[in-house]
């Protein structure tokens, strides 16, 4: 898992989670209340929600394109468990939590990296459209 997951509020403005999106070349924002997760901005979210909004980015917030409620893993959970939650709920993204609150974050990419045996069940993820 990566541990410096990148997050807004619900009241970021799109324009800014995007341009946070771009700085850091990533796929994905984590929206929190506090330290708890309550939805995820991916690059396609803001892409395709912002669009059906037809409103200017800068005057939406993170909370009107975030997918939420947000799946989120507990981090005492091992890796399996983490692609089959993946694969159940046909999502990349995956934030993980300590007693409810963000410690992390894993994607398709770390669990296909960090685990080669793990290929053929992300496989069904990563083709995803």
């Amino acid at each position: 898992m990566t541990k410096n997951v990148q997050v807004v509020r619900e009241d970021t403005n799109l324009h800014e989670a995007v341009a946070t999106l771009s700085k850091f070349n990533i796929n994905s924002l984590v929206v929190v209340q506090g330290k708890r997760p309550v939805g995820i901005i991916t690059t396609r979210d803001a892409l395709i929600r912002a669009f059906e909004h037809g409103m200017p980015i800068s005057s939406m917030t993170a909370a009107m394109v975030a997918t939420t409620p947000v799946k989120t893993i507990d981090d005492a959970a091992t890796v399996e468990e983490a692609a089959k939650i993946m694969k159940q709920a046909r999502i990349k993204h995956l934030p993980v939590t300590s007693d409810g609150k963000l410690v992390g974050i894993i994607t398709d990419s770390d669990i296909m990296f960090a685990v080669p045996k793990m290929l053929s069940m992300m496989e069904e993820v990563c083709r995803q459209k």
